[in-house]
């Protein structure tokens, strides 16, 4: 038994298909099944149903997969425990953030990261917050940055900063007179969300759950842009809320459209987000430094009071 045939068997399990496990590998697909059969002779079981399509795990197969996922991964560990010993900060990290978290926080520290760690290859991904997680426990992510809590068993979390919600009203608004808000003063029948799936979306959803919706909207939109919801504010088809970093970049006559709301202030946390195993948790705690260092002026907000980034049918 090898871990290269370990890792061709979970290349096979995630994928379902010889040939798309050969191409992910960058092997063949004879070499491939060749290696998985031999493992398969040696253990004198079948590990993968091949007569089913997709291919699927047979059941002391899933129990391999499992264990051989635990052996991947402390394999692994061995280059981590070199690097660490040698002082050496390198190789590929691939690093996931959801997408009402890309476009503020990673122009704010990715310059400082590349100068001060120039041997890491960072990849960056975007997803939402299942994919990310998924993508964590199948060794396709190194480390993310998500809102959380997450409450998810597998996943370690620290703690990068918190980011209050803010209104953003146009002047027809009643409230709009106002200097700070109540989460009452919202709307929610006229709520301007971005789309399903995104988890900014059901942190307003989980805070707002109290308040009554009358439903009386002419309509009901959902978009993937922050950019969107505004303009569509300023025609006075409803109000929305932003974390607070995407509002510094707004126009100043914008701005004056911001309505914070009064402390204990509604935050979402925002972790760095990593599997228990904890690989490459030198390049992990490089990057939470580097973060910490660029957000500590941006982020001053203590009192907060934090709002689940889970949808309601999960809690």
């Amino acid at each position: 038994m090898t871990i290269t045939q370990l890792y061709y068997v979970l290349a096979v399990a995630e994928n379902k298909n010889f040939t798309l496990a050969a191409e992910k590998c960058f092997v063949t697909q004879p070499t491939l099944s060749m290696q998985i059969q031999k493992l398969e002779d040696e253990l004198g079981v079948l590990i993968f149903d091949r007569s089913k399509k997709p291919i699927q795990l047979t059941e002391i197969g899933q129990k391999i997969v499992t264990q051989a996922k635990n052996i991947v991964n402390e394999s692994d560990r061995i280059q981590d425990i070199v690097d660490q010993q040698k002082g050496f900060i390198g190789g590929e990290f691939k690093l996931g953030i959801i997408p009402t978290i890309m476009p503020t926080l990673l122009p704010m520290f990715l310059n400082n990261f590349i100068k001060k760690y120039p041997k890491i290859k960072l990849i960056i991904e975007e997803h939402n917050t299942e994919e990310i997680i998924t993508r964590l426990k199948n060794g396709h992510l190194d480390a993310a940055i998500a809102a959380t809590p997450l409450e998810d068993e597998k996943i370690k979390e620290i703690v990068l900063y918190y980011e209050p919600f803010v209104a953003y009203f146009p002047e027809s608004h009643h409230s709009f007179h106002k200097e700070e808000i109540e989460v009452e003063d919202i709307d929610v029948d006229s709520l301007l969300l971005l789309q399903d799936g995104h988890c900014f979306r059901d942190g307003i959803l989980n805070l707002c759950k109290n308040v009554n919706n009358s439903e009386t909207s002419p309509f009901q939109i959902e978009s993937g842009s922050f950019e969107t919801l505004i303009k569509l504010a300023d025609e006075g088809l409803g109000t929305t809320l932003l974390p607070y970093l995407h509002t510094l970049d707004l126009k100043e006559k914008d701005k004056l459209k911001l309505r914070h709301f009064k402390e204990p202030k509604p935050a979402r946390e925002v972790s760095l987000i990593f599997p228990k195993s904890e690989l490459k948790i030198h390049i992990i705690d490089a990057l939470r430094q580097v973060i910490a260092g660029v957000v500590k002026g941006a982020i001053v907000f203590q009192n907060v009071q934090i709002i689940s980034p889970l949808s309601k049918k999960n809690q």
